[in-house]
């Protein structure tokens, strides 16, 4: 297949193709944050298509070695991936960890930070050792990985503080009420500044992110139009996150494993530039849901899309 670009927004490109020829046609040194979820290495095939231990590695090599040639010295690379067991035992596959230890002693990385995103409303799995075994219990967090081509990546926790818990909120207003400043037994003094208002509280790395969404603009219009919405999304405050604290306004953001376009969608929404690259045709038109706003609109843009035609969604009803 042929790289093709299928529509674009006032600051992004959604191509259908392999992404590996997208990731040849980019300048070197040029993409600022590469967000993407591919597909995991699942015993079980799906029907986006996924590999299985070595061989899923090998694969996912290929692109993170052209990934850090595009990506700008302190650009950063955030994979998503998913837990999985060996075949026929209640056993953890160690790929995700293999990935990370050969993106970084093979290829170069820099693992700036790992993270774990706990999707609260994931559901039971495997059913052979949860549900019927009930030998396991429920996998309920991603691993994602921070890699950074450099050893100082652009980064500014400040622009994704979490709010002050209730607590927080009341030292802010009575400090001498709540709070008691002394010396911690560790030996810290955190009486200086500790009650000051800076906007928000250090987010951690434990990303609480629900996968729930149910009544979206893109999966109503699926359901409308009768076409199958990708089975694999990621909520779009997951990558907002990265984008949000990796990223300036005007940077570049690419998605290779596009899925439903997520990622684009959160970029468009930060004023980022965006790409996004998915092997799948009928997944990328109904992706252009996302910036349209007007159902007939969204069959006329599904239908040009899928027969191969460009769209240039500036012609329509954007959000």
């Amino acid at each position: 297949m042929s790289l093709r670009l299928a529509y674009e927004t006032k600051l992004g490109k959604a191509y259908n193709g392999d992404s590996l020829e997208l990731l040849d046609s980019l300048e070197d040194n040029s993409v600022n944050l590469v967000m993407t979820s591919p597909p995991f290495a699942l015993l079980r095939q799906k029907s986006y298509g996924n590999k299985v231990g070595d061989d899923y590695i090998e694969w996912l090599t290929h692109f993170a070695i052209k990934v850090k040639e595009k990506l700008t010295e302190d650009g950063s690379f955030v994979l998503d991936l998913g837990g999985a067991y060996e075949r026929g035992v209640p056993v953890r596959s160690l790929y995700n960890y293999k990935v990370l230890i050969k993106f970084v002693e093979e290829i170069g990385f820099h693992l700036a930070e790992e993270f774990f995103w706990y999707n609260s409303s994931k559901l039971p799995s495997p059913i052979e050792w949860v549900n019927k075994r009930k030998i396991r219990a429920k996998d309920s967090v991603n691993t994602v990985w921070w890699f950074s081509k450099s050893t100082n990546p652009k980064a500014d926790v400040r622009n994704v503080l979490a709010p002050y818990s209730d607590r927080m909120q009341k030292l802010l207003k009575d400090s001498k009420k709540y709070y008691d400043a002394k010396e911690r037994p560790s030996g810290h003094d955190i009486s200086e500044g500790f009650n000051k208002d800076n906007g928000g509280a250090i987010p951690s790395n434990l990303l609480q992110i629900p996968n729930s969404e149910s009544n979206s603009k893109y999966l109503r219009y699926c359901k409308e139009l009768k076409i199958t919405g990708h089975p694999a999304r990621f909520p779009g405050k997951l990558p907002e996150f990265f984008i949000k604290f990796l990223t300036d306004p005007g940077d570049t953001v690419l998605d290779i494993f596009g899925g439903s376009n997520t990622t684009g969608e959160m970029a468009e929404l930060h004023d980022r530039r965006w790409l996004s690259c998915d092997l799948d045709n009928e997944y990328v038109a109904a992706s252009a849901f996302r910036f349209l706003n007007n159902t007939i609109e969204a069959k006329e843009v599904y239908d040009r899309i899928l027969n191969e035609q460009y769209v240039n969604l500036g012609d329509f009803t954007l959000v």
